[in-house]
Parts: structure tokens; sequence; C-alpha cells
């Protein structure tokens, strides 16, 4: 019996392959495309069983069974799209997140920038009073926090211990001797040196012989030293390439270190402004702070030197109408050549060296002071001061210290 094909081809398919063709699956594709988002996927209709009718050609090969479907049936059975209506038994499945999608979706942390975040701040260990009482009886159970004094010190400390980038320098300079500018100079350098982590350097300019390592070190100390000064520093400036190299002309008050002025009459005054700078420019590379005792005075030969390299100033006074008026005529000079800045934001600091009498009206000369710098402080009287001998933290009062740590202060405050 002769093969039937029900679907007629044309003359260009003529010798190709019969295909076979799947109409349930372009209309499977077709309903997915319109169904909701979050509807469920109906089931596919099943395909329908092709309709195979054997046959042979005359070689003997059998013709390719053409489902029924196919184009050119003359009933064809494509699977029908389905409606948007639900299905009577529709199937829903809850979705639950697991634990890795909860950690994927959650920011993380930083563990670098924010370590609070996973370990509990400790407060502070109270210093003293009832607090430090209370946490030592307690072996550190009842922690109640530093209280205000302690607070206010651990703010000074942070103040003075603050990075610096750079080199900085301080000049420490008066109108008239005796009244605490040396002795300043030591107690602010011992206490620099007491907070920062970097040693600071204290220069001795003062063109009278001055005294500055002697009331740093002693001078039964100094003496027995080989004393270097800074007239030999400078004979061998050239040859310095190191810190180790520079420690050689250096002394050393606990972390304090101190070049020495010339002790030689002769020679005391000679140094000059350019003498000056190339000591500074070779400090500034190994030291970050810099205190410069620069004697009584501002017009001697070192001082323009002095002031053009000074980053600030403190300015030394007493409790005197004399000293006052000193303290404010140097102010009104450094503002009328060219130094207003430093005029400005200079710090004027009192000292009680000789204990002034009760007739003296320290409110009204503190008060003619103040509005004419950027701060003012006041050192009370204390013999470790007074006595002119040698300056050491240990044996002054508290308060003194707490003086010497607000002009540290000050000064690192004033490095910008």
């Amino acid at each position: 019996m002769p093969a039937v094909n029900p679907s007629p081809s044309s003359p260009n398919d003529a010798g190709k392959p019969a295909t076979r063709r799947t109409s349930w699956a372009e209309a499977a594709a077709a309903a997915d495309a319109t169904k909701p988002s979050r509807a469920p996927s109906p089931a596919p209709a099943p395909p329908v069983p092709p309709t195979r009718q054997p046959a042979s050609d005359p070689a003997g090969a059998a013709i390719a069974s053409v489902p029924s479907g196919a184009p050119g049936d003359a009933a064809p059975e494509a699977a029908v799209p389905p409606s948007d209506a639900p299905s009577e038994t529709p199937s829903f499945r809850r979705s639950r997140p697991t634990v890795a999608d909860a950690i994927e979706g959650s920011p993380m942390p930083d563990f670098i920038s924010s370590p609070g975040l996973f370990v509990k701040e400790q407060k502070p260990r109270p210093v003293g009073g009832i607090r430090g009482a209370l946490y030592k009886l307690s072996g550190g159970a009842w922690n109640l926090g530093p209280g205000p004094k302690q607070r206010q010190e651990d703010e000074l400390a942070r103040r003075i211990s603050r990075q610096l980038q750079g080199s900085y320098n301080t000049a420490i300079l008066s109108l008239k001797g005796g009244i605490g500018k040396t002795s300043t100079t030591v107690g602010v350098g011992l206490t620099l040196a007491e907070y920062r982590g970097d040693a600071p350097c204290a220069i001795d300019a003062n063109p009278d012989s001055g005294d500055l390592v002697e009331r740093a070190l002693g001078e039964g100390i100094y003496q027995q030293a080989s004393p270097r000064t800074i007239t030999d520093l400078l004979e061998n400036i050239e040859s310095i390439d190191s810190l180790t190299a520079l420690a050689r002309y250096m002394h050393h008050a606990g972390r304090l270190h101190l070049i020495a002025g010339e002790q030689d009459p002769e020679v005391s005054d000679s140094l000059t402004a350019e003498e000056y700078l190339r000591i500074r420019k070779l400090i500034s590379s190994y030291y970050s702070v810099a205190l410069t005792d620069c004697g009584t005075g501002v017009t001697h030969n070192a001082m323009s030197g002095i002031l053009q390299s000074a980053d600030n100033l403190v300015i030394a006074a007493g409790y005197a109408v004399s000293g006052a008026k000193r303290a404010r005529s140097t102010l009104h000079w450094l503002a009328s050549h060219g130094y207003e800045d430093l005029a400005r934001n200079a710090i004027v600091v009192i000292t009680d060296k000789d204990e002034v009498s009760s007739r003296v009206d320290k409110d009204a000369i503190e008060e003619h002071l103040a509005g004419i710098c950027r701060e003012l402080i006041a050192v009370p009287h204390d013999r470790g001061v007074a006595d002119g001998d040698l300056v050491t933290l240990d044996v002054l009062k508290p308060e003194t210290r707490r003086a010497y740590k607000e002009i540290a202060a000050a000064i690192v405050d004033g490095y910008r």
C-alpha cells in the first residue's frame, strides 16, 4: 500500500528529511510569558501522541511519522493557553530565608574602624579620691570612672601628647631678668618630655651666660660632665649628619635634651641670627618640638633669627606693676616690628617667684595682660622654682605642675 503523507510539501521541501514538530511546547512558552509573576506555574498540557502509519517506499525505507498536530492536519490538536482563572487546586510553596540568605542580605560590619561593635567599652580607671578608693577596695568591681578633676588632667595630657606633622619652635623671652623665664623653660620642657612620645629639645640662646642646663641638671652634675656648648656645636655643625653625632653636643635631663649656652663672657654675645638659624635647621631634622630660652631683651644679635623661626611665643612676667608693663611693652614692640601674629598668639606666663605681698592686686595685673594675648597662665609661688637651683617636677607643688601642664598644652595647641 502506498504511504500517505498528511502534510503537503512544497516543491522546495523535496529531498529534505521530515522534521518532528512540538506545537505544545510553543503553547507552554506563550503561557509562561503571560502568567503573573507570583501565580503558580500551571502543569503543561501533555503532548498529543502522534499517529503513526507505517509505510514503505519502493526502496523499502520507512516514511517518518508526523504528529497529528502538524500543520496541514484536518483537525490539529494544539494545547490551549491556560486562562487567568486560578486552578481549582493551586499548590503554594512557602519560601523561608536560609542562614546564608540572611548573611548575604545584611551589611558587613567593619572590624577595623568599629571595634566597639564587638568589644564592650571599659571605663577609665579612677585615680585618687573616693572613686579610686572604691575601685581598689572592690578589686575593680565598682568602677565609677574618673572624676571631673581627673578628666581635666587627662584632657591636658591628650593636648600635650598630640601628634605633630613637622618641627615647631617656641621662644621664651622677657624684658627683665629674674622673673621665671628659665625656670618656665625647664618646667615646661620636662612636662613635654613626660607626656609626649617624642623627646623635646631646649636651646639656651641667652647671650648673658645662660644657666638653662644648670637648672635642668643641677650645677654640680653639669660641672662634672664635659660641658659642650652651643659654640662647640657651631664649630662642628657641618660634620653632624645623625642624631648620634648630635647627641655628643647635648645634655640630657631625663627625656629632655638640652643645648648649653656659652659660658665665656667674651663670646657669649657673639651668636648671630644666621648662626641660630643654622642650629634651628639642624634641630628640626630630629625634634618635633624645640624650646628656645632667649634671654633678656628682644634686640640682641640672635633675636631676629629666633623670632623669624618661632611658631609661637611665651612672654615671662611677674606680679609687679613694672613686670606687667614690660610684658605689655614687649607685645606692642612685636606687633609694630612685623611680628603681629606672634604677639596675638603669645602666651603670657606670670610667675609668683618672690611671693608678693597682699598689697599687690594680682587680679588687676592679670586683667591688664589678658586682653592682649591668646592665653594667660599664672604659676604660683613655689620654693622649687624660687630658689634658682635645680628644677625637678617631683619636688614641685601640684598647683605648679598643673600650671606647667597648662602652658605645655597651650604651646602645642598653637602648633598648626
